[in-house]
């Protein structure tokens, strides 16, 4: 099981990240419309899972930002950018910044990807959401690069996770 911190104070997870080489989990998240969506639903594509507590705060929305403009012209990539926010935030949070490239996706109905994945805060102030994670999957769903953000107030290495996925 995992630890970070929130803040500076420790926060326990529900486990860890999928280990590099191995087939990532498959999911059932909202997407807009209130559409379930699956890890299949993105098949053939390389994929980085852009893993937030919330798009409400500045350095999620910093992160759906950055991964909106970096990762636009990468062939074959789609960012999703999976947090517990509902999904009608979610749009209007993009709407509002313009954002195209990157799709959101909602733990609403289930925080079971969290669990899958290892990022499941179990404690603090913040329990029941997401620790901010970043997971790169090729084609085949093998994952081939992970990040667990140590401290949930500071951002992914963007440059690590793009370099990993082209």
């Amino acid at each position: 099981m995992a630890n970070v911190t929130f803040k500076e104070n420790a926060t326990s997870l529900s486990g860890d990240l999928p280990a590099v080489g191995s087939t990532a989990p498959d999911f059932s998240l909202v997407a807009g419309g209130l559409k379930d969506v699956t890890l299949a639903d993105y098949a053939g594509k390389k994929k980085i899972l852009s893993i937030v507590p919330s798009l409400d705060t500045p350095i999620c929305a910093t992160s759906a930002r950055k991964f909106n403009e970096s990762a636009a012209g990468i062939e074959n990539t789609i960012v999703l950018v999976i947090s517990a926010d509902l999904p009608f935030a979610q749009g209007r949070f993009c709407s509002a910044e313009g954002i195209e490239n990157v799709v959101p996706l909602s733990m609403m109905r289930s925080r079971s990807f969290a669990e899958d994945y290892g990022v499941l805060i179990e404690d603090g102030p913040l329990a029941g959401l997401s620790a901010r994670a970043i997971v790169a999957l090729d084609e085949n769903n093998q994952v081939i690069y992970t990040e667990l953000v140590s401290e949930i107030t500071e951002e992914p290495d963007y440059d690590a996770a793009l370099n990993a996925i082209k």
